[in-house]
């Protein structure tokens, strides 16, 4: 399996259907005694910035930590034995909710959004 085509990007769905966002890194472990092991795939800001520079990051994670606080001050991780299959989606034997993903969305539904005439 070639990770980064096959995971790097790709949907990430719960087991409910839910979508929660694209794969923007994958977390291995270096084992001396055999080749690298995938431990976790990572969602988030933080690491899309990441790609782009140590700037980018810098910033992003400062941003996160000062609205969010800890909870948010790194990557979201999903264990790798949360994936179930991986198809043009990744499925993951878990659920959303269960996760810090989609505090900001929550925030901004129940705090800006719900409070605009006719949303």
């Amino acid at each position: 399996m070639d990770l980064l085509r096959d995971i790097l990007d790709k949907q990430l769905v719960d087991r409910d259907g839910v979508k929660m966002g694209k794969v923007d890194g994958i977390v291995a472990e270096l084992r001396p005694d055999g080749p690298p092991s995938v431990v976790a795939i990572e969602v988030g800001a933080i690491v899309m910035a990441r790609r782009l520079g140590t700037r980018p990051r810098q910033w992003v994670t400062w941003l996160a930590s000062r609205l969010g606080g800890d909870r948010h001050s790194r990557p979201h991780r999903v264990p790798w034995g949360a994936v179930r299959h991986i198809y043009v989606d990744v499925q993951l034997d878990a659920a959303v909710s269960d996760t810090a993903i989609f505090d900001w969305q929550d925030w901004l539904r129940d705090k800006i959004v719900s409070k605009i005439p006719g949303a």
